[in-house]
């Protein structure tokens, strides 16, 4: 398997795209569609195309650039197609190839695999200009329901998929500590330090129980919820894993300004009740998914003058945390960290 975030150079990158392409036209001749257009999205953890039929389905086609194993790429899916058939709940369902599997093998020419899967594509709009009180109060009520499926499914004992906790935390640090000299200065990456330590203090004292860990998307920013109206979709679910639910709500809430949060956090709670210390485990897992987006992005040297830009605000966010003063639902004042 390949993972694209160990690719440091341009160059490795554009390779990787090419052989992509490849493996999403081998791809397509595994499947029963009678497809016209291929259309490549992006280039992330996953590389993207949609696909065109000559009906009116289209599909999304991924190439898995994130070091998942088949199994877990495969779990996925089954996850998926398990909670997706529930009243109110809308994903991305896998597609079976002419060989009744999820996941395609492709070898590149270096030798390694490429796994490849196809999912039917959901339409709907990226908010553009800011979402309304009703978008957000209906996300957090659909994060929720997403919750209640998920805590409902039985996995088989072959199911695999990554865990988000104390150990995935420190894997990322590791690799924010060889590149953080890219975006921050000596006393920013002092406060990063410091911030990661609390997190983990803070992790280590959690307890799980089933009504607060479970299956999570686990990448739910706004660029992954997709709208039909007012009605709110979960895309691109390639991270999902097992963690705590709020940590799914705190990614959601890092895109929202500070009254939406709440707003957020009130549909949530008009499913599933109110949520014991909920402002104090919410802060935790901001700061932390904030980071480790900061931990995924620094290898990429597209992202730098992004991540530059986001600091003025990512240590306003820092500073109040580890003095313990909220900030989830208050406006914050950029600083500078010399």
């Amino acid at each position: 398997m390949i993972h694209s975030a160990k690719m440091d150079t341009e160059e490795e990158l554009q390779d990787l795209l090419a052989q992509a392409k490849q493996a999403a036209l081998f791809a397509l001749q595994a499947y029963h569609l009678a497809w016209t257009q291929i259309h490549f999205i992006q280039q992330s953890d996953t590389i993207t195309f949609r696909i065109e039929t000559e009906t009116d389905n289209r599909y999304l086609l991924r190439v898995h650039t994130n070091g998942m194993s088949q199994e877990e790429i495969q779990s996925e899916l089954v996850f998926l197609n398990a909670i997706g058939v529930h009243e109110g709940i809308t994903v991305p369902m896998g597609q079976l190839s002419r060989h009744a599997t999820y996941v395609l093998a492709y070898t590149i020419e270096q030798g390694a695999t490429l796994y490849v899967t196809l999912m039917r594509w959901l339409d709907g709009e990226l908010l553009n200009g800011g979402a309304t009180d009703t978008q957000v109060r209906n996300l957090g009520s659909m994060i929720a329901r997403l919750h209640q499926a998920a805590a409902g499914f039985v996995p088989s004992a072959d199911f695999a998929r990554p865990i988000w906790g104390m150990d995935s935390f420190v894997r990322d640090l590791t690799k924010l500590e060889r590149y953080h000299d890219r975006f921050l200065t000596t006393r920013g990456w002092d406060k990063y330090q410091e911030a990661a330590a609390k997190i983990k203090t803070m992790l280590a004292a959690m307890s799980t129980y089933e009504d607060n860990y479970g299956l999570i998307h686990a990448d739910l920013h706004l660029g992954n919820v997709i709208f039909q109206g007012e009605t709110p979709l979960s895309i691109d679910w390639g991270r999902c894993g097992y963690g705590y639910y709020l940590y799914d709500l705190a990614g959601t809430m890092i895109g929202l300004y500070p009254h939406q949060r709440r707003v957020l956090l009130e549909g949530y709670e008009s499913i599933l009740g109110p949520q014991i210390n909920k402002e104090e485990i919410l802060s935790c897992f901001f700061v932390m998914i904030m980071i480790e987006n900061y931990c995924n992005h620094v290898s990429d040297p597209r992202e730098i003058t992004g991540l530059k830009e986001e600091q003025p605000y990512a240590q306003a966010i820092i500073r109040d945390f580890l003095k313990g003063d909220p900030f989830l639902f208050n406006p914050i004042e950029p600083v500078i960290i010399a």
